[in-house]
Formats: C-alpha cells, sequence, structure tokens
C-alpha cells in the first residue's frame, strides 16, 4: 500500500478521534506546528524514516519534542504509529491531517502566481472571487515568478487559469504554428 494511502488512513483516524473529542480546530493547529518543525529538521525526518533506530529511541525524541505543547492524544496517536511500526509516516500524517481537516471544513487552497507581488487588496478580491466561483473557503498565496512577463496564473486543486503575457504568448505561437 503506497505511504500516501496508509497516511491518509491514519489522518482520517486521528480526525475522527478529534471530532469525537471535539477538538479538531485545535489538533489541526498542533498538527501545523508539527509539520513546521519535522519539516524544518532533515535530522528529524533521517531518524523517523531509518529502521535501524528503535522505536523507543524514537519515541524519546517525538516526546521530547511535543510532549506539553501539542495534544495528550496526537502524542498517544504518535506511539501507537511508532509502535506499529510506522513512525517514518508521522510527518506525512501530519500533513494528510491537514488537508482532511480542509475538506472537512470546506477550505480550499488556491496560488496565484504573477509576475510581480500583488497587493493584498489584490489578493482579497481575487480570494473573494474565487471563493464566489467554487463556494468554498480559500487560503490563497501569491507565487512570483518573473517569466511570465505580466498577468497572473491561478491553480486552484487541479484546475488553472492563465491569464499571463506569457501564456498568451505560447498559445499564439502554438495557433500560428498549426497554420503552417
Amino acid at each position: 500500500m503506497s505511504v500516501f494511502k496508509v497516511a491518509s488512513r491514519y489522518a482520517k483516524s486521528l480526525i475522527d478521534l478529534s471530532k469525537e473529542h471535539n477538538n479538531l480546530d485545535e489538533i489541526k493547529g498542533d498538527m501545523e506546528e508539527i509539520v513546521s518543525i519535522i519539516k524544518s529538521s532533515t535530522e528529524l525526518q533521517a531518524v523517523l524514516k531509518n529502521p535501524i533506530i528503535k522505536a523507543d529511541k524514537k519515541l524519546a525524541i517525538l516526546n521530547a519534542l511535543f510532549q506539553g505543547k501539542v495534544k495528550p492524544e496526537i502524542i498517544g496517536f504518535f506511539q501507537i504509529m511508532v509502535r506499529k511500526g510506522r513512525a517514518e509516516l508521522v510527518y506525512a500524517t501530519a500533513q494528510e491531517f491537514i488537508a482532511e481537516y480542509n475538506e472537512v471544513k470546506g477550505i480550499v487552497k488556491a496560488e496565484v502566481t504573477s509576475a510581480a507581488p500583488l497587493s493584498d487588496d489584490n489578493l482579497q478580491a481575487l480570494r473573494t472571487a474565487i471563493a464566489q466561483q467554487i463556494n468554498k473557503e480559500v487560503i490563497l498565496s501569491n507565487k512570483v515568478d518573473k517569466s511570465l512577463i505580466g498577468g497572473f496564473v491561478v491553480r486552484v486543486g487541479d484546475k488553472q487559469v492563465d491569464a499571463s503575457i506569457n501564456g498568451k504568448l505560447a498559445k499564439l505561437e502554438r495557433h500560428f504554428a498549426g497554420q503552417i
């Protein structure tokens, strides 16, 4: 079974557990912190993935990092995962938890790539327009790519709208290439 599928199943279990304890939002906040910490530490990622390092050592490291900083349910959940030999999935499970949370809450992540940074007003207007189109809350990030020349490219899930000058030039080039 793929890492994604297993991590997704663990994440769904933790979503169900946090719904039962009525602390879904708090667990999500803790998971964002966990993702941030693990993402920033390649050493921690290597330790969790290393099959030579014993489960007790991995548990001690996770406890030292997160005990008292995150909800006890998360610590207990990670302990179960490590004892089952799934420590390498802790990071992927935390990421999947956030994705599952967003789906449960009707939140969609979108990215706008522009030739120059967009103003807060422009980002807010774009966020509002996207939210009205898809009828969901939108978390919008802005990425800069000077090769676009001007305009922007918006990605929401697997959909993309290319309103960049570079994209229009490429489309025009393909059109003329088909004419010859």
